[in-house]
């Protein structure tokens, strides 16, 4: 049934209004404020090379952290997706809680369990590791990815999972019956009719991954150099250069809706060779 365009329009009014407020607001103040020096701020940022290390910095932790959670997450689907309904039900709820989760409660969780005085780096101590080098991964780059990976993976399941309970693993059968090997039947039927999904959930985890600030800031201070802790340390009591945090804000917010723009466009150009086909 077709609704008429006025009801059409009344029940699309609270998601208009809320996309004003929450997002176009916000985002003409701050384009506002890049301009109040007319347009110096920009050019202060590109002169800064604090603000190139830190763009650097987001972009390998924005592609490492999604690409082994997207890895990692594709098997987990692919464990779930041949359990039973109510078994998978129940792992699923499980491997979902890590989202409930704010991002300072993961870094004093990892804390607590990978830090200098934590459960896993006490327990390696009992077998002659030394905790001060054990306990310092975890407020590295690479202990920040690790730490990311904690809530990024639960997402991968949930884009790819669905793909992968209805897929017909007949297809598969009916493949190595014609001679294919299981790897080569996996990467010819299986891979292209996930890799959609794998596209999404990979540009998915890399937006949050990029846009992250909690888990960062608890973690590592600001001792690695990433976007959001740039932007943290030009408004705090150490830098007040709100021009800058503005147009910091605005390339950061243009990173992610490219990272969004780029798996609509595959998966489009994706589509358009299903039909063509």
């Amino acid at each position: 049934m077709t609704l008429p365009p006025r009801l059409l329009a009344l029940l699309l009014l609270p998601a208009i209004i809320c996309l004003a407020v929450f997002f176009v607001l916000p985002l003409s103040v701050l384009v506002a404020e890049t301009g109040a020096e007319g347009g110096v701020a920009y050019l202060r940022l590109v002169d800064d090379p604090v603000f190139w290390q830190g763009l650097r910095g987001t972009l390998i932790l924005g592609t490492a952290a999604p690409a082994l959670s997207v890895a990692v997450g594709f098997c987990v689907a692919m464990h779930l997706s041949r359990q039973p309904e109510g078994r998978r039900q129940a792992l699923l709820f499980v491997l979902s809680l890590p989202l409930t989760f704010s991002g300072l409660i993961v870094a004093y969780g990892f804390i607590l369990v990978f830090g200098r005085a934590g459960f896993f780096t006490l327990l390696l101590a009992e077998l002659g590791a030394d905790p001060a080098v054990v306990g310092a991964m975890i407020f590295t780059p690479a202990g920040l990815g690790f730490a990311y990976c904690y809530y990024l993976i639960p997402r991968v399941v949930l884009v790819v999972l669905p793909v992968l309970v209805n897929f017909d693993s007949r297809q598969i059968d009916a493949a190595e019956s014609l001679g294919a090997s299981r790897f080569a039947a996996f990467r010819d039927v299986l891979l292209p009719q996930v890799a959609p999904a794998l596209v999404a959930a990979f540009c998915l985890t890399a937006a949050v991954a990029i846009g992250a600030y909690g888990t960062a800031l608890a973690l590592v201070g600001t001792q690695v150099n990433i976007l959001p802790l740039l932007l943290f340390s030009k408004i705090s009591e150490t830098g007040a250069d709100l021009p800058a945090a503005a147009a910091a804000s605005v390339v950061l917010m243009a990173v992610c809706c490219a990272v969004v723009g780029l798996a609509e466009a595959l998966m489009g150009l994706r589509r358009r060779s299903d039909i063509v086909r």
